[in-house]
């Protein structure tokens, strides 16, 4: 058993507590203001060692700043554009705020006012952030403590249970047929391109991956081999959101425009590339680009080129695809997943499925007049 003993401070009478730890080295923790509560650490010491459960003080000490450099480099099973975002984050906002303090320091009334001034600013030099951005900032924070958690370091995770600002979507931008054509016709040389987009729902970065080989004329198929994202103004070519191969079908009357992209060229070279034979970039990066210009000649709302991905959805439900077929075209993890992004879209099921059930019980007489 460890031992309480008062000694005299500049603050007045306090106590520390003497302890052996589990490898039998003896501490000390001092600054108690009463006698009971040094004996209450006492007895969660003795009883954290005899359950398996003890935790040395001294491990606490690890700032968030150490800790974060050491959970940033384990991140490396996610895409580089997903790191690129996160180390965004911790660089600009976890780590001021957080990286001289001890994990052991951490509180959760302190958490949660971090992220009371990240979601409404301070009025003067911070500016208020977006839902989003606090969410990512809040995940980066709490996950550099939950590996504290299981290294032993604190015996529980602060930053859990901190109300987070609700994250709002953006309403999706559904074109019709005709909005389509028109916005592929404005867009000239990048047309073919755009139409893709809208009737394959292909993400940017999987079209502008795309090889010669990679198109099915035959079968009018597209496999989705990789996707070819912008990290830092470098192209970075990896594999598909999902990690997963899909072949998506397109609709016969694109045939035509993908023979003439893909005729004489080799199977390896990109289907859609720029100028100079390299992958596009996104063109909503910077302003007044091609397809700017071609949303203001076709009259069209402004609009992001992964609304086009939306407008597939809505083009293919309408066209009667059911949800299982939509979410295997966009390549989403599950049916519920692709419910849950367009619910929206099937609203006429539910009046599907209401009249169906007014006929069944007309047919089974159970309907009452009222």
């Amino acid at each position: 058993m460890g031992t309480v003993e008062p000694y005299a401070s500049a603050a007045g009478r306090r106590y520390r507590v003497r302890y052996r730890k589990p490898d039998r080295s003896q501490t000390t923790k001092r600054g108690f203001k009463t006698k009971k509560e040094a004996e209450l650490f006492l007895a969660t010491v003795e009883v954290g060692k005899a359950a398996g459960t003890y935790i040395d003080p001294s491990q606490a000490r690890m700032t968030v700043g150490t800790a974060g450099a050491a959970w940033l480099a384990s991140q490396s099973h996610l895409k580089p554009s997903s790191v690129a975002v996160v180390e965004s984050a911790w660089r600009l906002h976890v780590e001021p705020a957080w990286g001289r303090v001890p994990v052991g320091d951490v509180r959760h009334s302190d958490v949660q006012e971090w992220i009371a001034l990240l979601t409404a600013g301070d009025g003067g030099k911070t500016k208020p952030k977006s839902p989003a951005l606090v969410h990512r900032c809040f995940g980066v924070l709490a996950g550099i403590l939950d590996t504290a958690v299981r290294d032993r370091r604190i015996p529980s995770n602060p930053a859990r249970g901190v109300g987070l600002p609700r994250k709002v979507s953006r309403e999706h931008v559904y074109l019709s047929h005709q909005q389509v054509d028109q916005l592929a016709r404005a867009a000239s040389e990048h047309g073919t391109l755009l139409r893709v987009l809208a009737y394959t729902g292909l993400r940017w970065g999987e079209v502008s991956g795309l090889r010669v080989s990679d198109v099915d004329l035959s079968r009018r198929r597209i496999t989705v081999n990789v996707n070819a994202v912008l990290v830092g103004g470098k192209v970075v070519v990896g594999t598909p959101k999902t990690h997963k191969r899909r072949a998506v079908p397109f609709p016969a009357f694109l045939s035509a425009a993908l023979l003439e992209r893909s005729a004489g060229r080799p199977p390896s070279s990109l289907l859609f590339a720029d100028e100079a034979g390299r992958h596009l970039t996104t063109p909503t990066v910077r302003e007044n680009s091609w397809f700017d210009k071609a949303l203001s000649e076709a009259g069209l709302e402004p609009m992001t080129v992964h609304d086009l991905r939306h407008t597939a959805a809505s083009l293919a439900v309408s066209a009667g695809a059911n949800v299982k077929a939509v979410q295997r075209m966009l390549g989403h993890a599950s049916a519920a997943m692709t419910l849950d992004t367009y619910s929206d879209l099937f609203d006429d099921d539910l009046d599907s499925v209401a009249a169906r059930l007014d006929e069944a019980a007309l047919r089974a007489g159970v309907v009452l007049d009222v």
